[in-house]
C-alpha cells in the first residue's frame, strides 16, 4: 500500500513531466511525495497554508517550505504542481496569487480527487493559457497546462470577503479570505456558543478560530480579557488579524497545530473544535483538544465548546475532566462545558 495520497500516486505515473524543472508545490498536499520529486526535478519548494504540515515538511534540507496565506518569496520555480484544495474560491485564489507570482510561460500541473471538483480547472485556468488532463487513476485526474497570457496583478485584500455580524447589542465586521472556515457567512454553531457563553475573563483561547468570529465577539463583550487566537489555517491567522484590526480590538493570533505554539495558562479555552479534514471527518485534532485541554489550563480554567450533537464528545470530555455538563442544545449543535478538577 503506497504511503502517498491517491493525487501523489497519479503525479508519481507522470514524473517525466516534471524533469528538469524547478517546481513549486502548493494547494492540498498532505505527504511526502515532495521528496521524492527533489530526484527529478533541478529544485522543489513547497506553499502551505497547513501550519501542521509545514512543520511536517519543514524538517527537510531537500526541499524549501513556506507557511502563509501569500506565496511572495523570491523564487525560481518555472512549475507548479497544484494539489487542487477542497474549497473552488481556494482554488481560484491559489492559481491567481501563483500566477502572478511566477508569471507568463510558467507550466501547471494539477491532481486531485474527482469528487473534489478538479475538473474546475478546465474552465477556471481558460484567462491563463490551455490546460488539458493526461491521466485519470484511483478516482483522481491529473492536469498540464501552461499560462500564456499575462496573469493581472494579485492584491490579496481584494480577496477578503466582508460582512457585519451584530449578535445583541454587538456587532462585529468580519474580513475572510478563501478556504476558511465559514468564509462569507456566519456558522450557526458559533452562534449558539456566542449566545450561550457567561461573562469571561482573563486569558481566553479562541481555539481553531478560523475567521476569527469567536474571539472578535468575545473581545468585545469582555473588553477585560486578554483574547488569543489560534489555527492551523493560514489563511484563517491571516482572516484573524485583519478582523482584529477592522473592528479596533487586540489579541495575539497565531499559527498552532493542536498545542504545539499555545500557552498553558488559559483560563477560558472556547471552540468551535473542527472535525473535517479535506473531504473526510477527522476527529483526532479535537480529540487531543479536548484530551488535553487541562495542561493548558489555570488552576480554575474552563473549557466551552460546541459541537454537532452527532459526534460523541460527552465521553471524552468526561474522562478528562471527570465533569461534563450541557449548556445549551438544538436539533443539530450542542454547548458543552467542563471546569478544570
Amino acid at each position: 500500500m503506497s504511503a502517498y495520497i491517491a493525487p501523489s500516486q497519479i503525479a508519481q505515473r507522470q514524473l517525466e513531466y516534471f524533469n528538469g524543472k524547478h517546481v513549486l508545490v502548493a494547494g492540498e498536499v498532505e505527504d511526502l511525495f515532495p521528496l521524492e520529486l527533489v530526484d527529478h526535478c533541478e529544485s522543489v519548494e513547497v506553499f502551505t497554508s497547513n501550519y501542521s504540515y509545514y512543520r511536517q515538511i519543514s524538517t527537510s534540507e531537500k526541499i524549501k517550505s513556506h507557511f502563509g496565506s501569500e506565496f511572495d518569496a523570491d523564487t525560481q520555480a518555472d512549475m507548479v504542481l497544484l494539489y487542487w484544495p477542497k474549497a473552488k474560491p481556494e482554488a481560484e485564489y491559489l492559481l491567481a496569487m501563483l500566477m502572478a507570482k511566477l508569471g507568463i510561460n510558467t507550466e501547471i500541473v494539477v491532481v486531485g480527487e474527482n469528487r473534489s471538483g478538479v475538473k474546475s480547472i478546465e474552465k477556471m485556468f481558460k484567462g491563463y493559457g490551455p490546460v488539458k488532463k493526461y491521466d485519470t487513476a484511483r478516482r483522481c485526474s491529473f492536469y498540464w497546462g501552461t499560462c500564456l497570457s499575462e496573469p493581472k496583478p494579485f492584491d490579496q485584500a481584494e480577496w477578503f470577503k466582508s460582512y457585519t455580524i451584530t449578535l445583541g447589542e454587538q456587532s462585529v465586521e468580519v474580513k475572510s479570505l478563501p478556504g476558511v472556515f465559514s468564509h462569507g457567512e456566519f456558522d450557526l454553531g458559533s452562534q449558539l456558543l456566542l449566545e450561550t457563553l457567561p461573562n469571561l475573563s482573563g486569558k481566553v483561547l479562541d481555539f481553531g478560530c478560523g475567521a476569527g468570529v469567536l474571539g472578535a465577539f468575545m473581545a468585545k463583550a469582555n473588553p477585560e480579557i486578554a483574547i488569543e487566537m489560534c489555527d492551523i489555517n493560514a489563511y484563517a491567522i491571516t482572516s484573524s488579524q485583519a478582523k482584529l484590526e477592522a473592528n479596533g480590538l487586540s489579541g495575539r493570533v497565531f499559527a498552532s497545530d493542536i498545542y504545539s505554539d499555545t500557552a498553558k495558562d488559559y483560563r477560558f479555552i472556547i471552540s468551535n473544535p473542527p472535525f473535517h479534514s479535506g473531504l473526510d471527518t477527522n476527529y483526532n485534532a479535537a480529540e487531543t483538544l479536548l484530551g488535553q485541554a487541562p495542561r493548558y489550563m489555570t488552576r480554575d480554567g474552563e473549557m466551552i465548546i460546541v459541537a454537532n450533537s452527532f459526534l460523541k464528545y460527552p465521553p471524552i470530555i468526561e474522562q478528562t475532566f471527570n465533569n461534563c455538563e450541557t449548556l445549551n442544545k438544538t436539533n443539530k449543535f450542542s454547548i458543552y462545558y467542563a471546569k478544570k478538577p
